[in-house]
C-alpha cells in the first residue's frame, strides 16, 4: 500500500486540477522556505508533524530535507520524541473529560479551560501513571541536541495538526513563556498547516491506486 511511485505516476492527477496543484505547491515552498525559523527548525516540525500525520511519504521526504540541513539523527529522533509527547499529551488530558464523563457532568461546555486543572485529580486515582506521564513530558521537552524553546516550537505544531485544545493552549502558553514571538508562532502554524494538507497530498497516490485497480 505505501511502494514508492514513480515522479509520472504522482503527478498523474495534475492534469485534471494544474491550478489547484500548483497553488499547494507554492503554498508548500513558500510555507518551508527561510523566514525568522531557519529551514532547518522547519524541517524538525515538518518531521515531527508528519510522525502525527502518521504519513510515510512526508517522513521520508522531511528526513531527506532535514539530513541536506545538516540535522543529525539525535535531532531527528528528539523532534520525533516531541511528536510522540504531544499525542500522549492530548490523549492524558482529555482524561479530564473522561473524568467529567464518569461523574455525570451535565455541563454546556464540554472542553473548557478549567478542565486543564481538572487533570491534577487524576494523581489521586494513580499516582505512578500520573508521574510517569509527567516524567516522560519533562524529558522530551527539556534542551538536548534541540534547545528548549525549538523544541516547544516543534510541540506547537504538532499540538496544531492533533488538535487538542488543551495541548495547543498549553504549549503555546510554554512556547511564549520560553520567548517565542508572534512572527515564530506564524511561521510554524503554516510549517504544521502544509504538512497536514500535504499528507493527503501525498495519499494521492493511494487514491488514484484504488481508483484504477480492477
Amino acid at each position: 500500500m505505501y511502494t514508492r511511485h514513480t515522479p509520472s505516476f504522482s503527478a498523474k492527477l495534475f492534469a485534471y486540477s494544474p491550478e489547484g496543484f500548483k497553488a499547494f505547491g507554492e503554498f508548500n515552498k513558500q510555507a518551508l522556505a527561510a523566514g525568522v525559523l531557519t529551514v532547518k527548525t522547519k524541517e524538525l516540525i515538518a518531521v515531527a508533524v508528519s510522525h502525527i500525520t502518521g504519513c510515510p511519504y512526508c517522513i521520508e521526504a522531511h528526513i531527506g530535507k532535514s539530513k541536506s540541513e545538516q540535522t543529525t539523527f539525535e535531532e531527528i529522533f528528539e523532534s520525533v520524541t516531541v511528536a510522540a509527547a504531544v499525542k500522549a499529551h492530548s490523549a492524558f488530558f482529555n482524561a479530564s473529560n473522561a473524568l467529567k464523563a464518569f461523574q455525570g457532568s451535565t455541563d454546556a461546555d464540554l472542553f473548557p479551560l478549567s478542565n486543564i486543572e481538572l487533570v491534577d485529580k487524576l494523581e489521586e486515582v494513580n499516582g505512578d501513571l500520573y508521574n510517569g506521564f509527567h516524567e516522560f513530558l519533562q524529558i522530551s521537552l527539556r534542551s538536548g541536541s534541540i534547545p528548549e524553546k525549538e523544541k516547544l516550537l516543534i510541540a506547537v505544531g504538532a499540538a496544531l495538526v492533533e488538535g487538542s485544545a488543551y495541548s495547543i493552549e498549553i504549549f503555546t502558553r510554554r512556547a511564549k513563556e520560553a520567548g517565542i514571538t508572534l512572527e515564530e508562532l506564524a511561521e510554524t502554524t503554516l510549517v504544521a498547516t502544509v504538512l497536514k494538507a500535504g499528507s493527503a497530498m501525498a495519499h494521492r497516490v493511494n487514491a488514484l491506486q484504488a481508483y484504477e485497480r480492477e
